[in-house]
């Protein structure tokens, strides 16, 4: 990342017009981006500080910044469904990844959690990441390097997860457990509570609604990104003795209301 300097010759800007149309494009000296409201030369752009406004061959204004990790994420070229910013982020504080976290990842699809938990566990980790389809490890491997370049703490094994981890691949954390139905994850959360192995086992969903706040307008959009998907969250524990009966914990506990 360029922060604080102008915008340079091969970096990645997101363009947003004034009716919040994202585009996310290359620099390249001489090219030219175009849309069905004019066209704009990217040397229009190059040397610009970031935050400039720029505007196209027909007056529309565009702002031109470098995109987060988030926007990244929602405009980047996809060939699996991406999970979304507003679970990245619970998915990452819950399963507590920090700097030098060694993680699995079940199934790269377009690279949105693969690019998260790179940027978590920092160069001093590893991600390690199951993909059994060559074309969505293929577009994965593009968006990271598209935004990361090169990265030595990235391993991607194309073959499915069920068939093992190596002894050479110890981890501290894994992510299996997001799904887009109830039914999936009844079925997970029962097939956790049956093993001794783990406890605190919790399945939630996150809702994300923005609001408009323009004078004396004060109120939520009328639409909003709701579900996307069930995180099942779990944590290893030292089994009891064999005979006891299983423990059923959770990390939700009731108030004086709900007992």
């Amino acid at each position: 990342m360029n922060d604080g300097l102008p915008f340079q010759d091969g970096e990645q800007v997101l363009l947003t017009d004034q009716r919040g149309k994202r585009h996310l494009i290359f620099l390249r000296k001489s090219e030219t981006f175009h849309s069905d409201r004019g066209w704009l030369p990217h040397d229009a752009i190059i040397g610009q500080p970031e935050g400039s406004w720029v505007r196209s061959s027909m007056g529309l204004r565009y702002l031109a910044l470098r995109p987060t990790l988030a926007e990244y994420v929602l405009e980047m070229p996809r060939g699996a469904q991406v999970i979304y910013p507003k679970d990245l982020a619970m998915i990452l504080f819950w399963a507590d990844v920090y700097p030098g976290c060694r993680v699995l990842e079940a199934g790269t699809g377009s690279g949105a959690l693969t690019l998260a938990l790179l940027r978590a566990v920092g160069p001093d980790g590893r991600v390690i990441t199951y993909e059994q389809r060559d074309e969505f490890a293929r577009r994965a491997l593009a968006n990271i390097h598209m935004r990361l370049g090169e990265v030595a703490s990235l391993m991607v094994r194309l073959r499915p997860v069920e068939d093992g981890l190596p002894d050479e691949d110890p981890v501290d954390r894994i992510f299996l457990c997001y799904v887009p139905t109830i039914v999936q994850s009844q079925q997970i959360a029962e097939a956790l509570q049956r093993e001794r192995h783990w406890a605190l086992v919790e399945t939630f969903e996150t809702l994300y609604r923005p609001w408009n706040i323009e004078g004396q307008s004060v109120r939520p959009f009328h639409r909003m990104v709701a579900h996307t998907g069930f995180i099942t969250v779990a944590r290893r524990v030292v089994p009891e003795e064999s005979g006891a009966p299983a423990a059923r914990l959770s990390r939700h506990q009731p108030d004086d209301g709900e007992r």
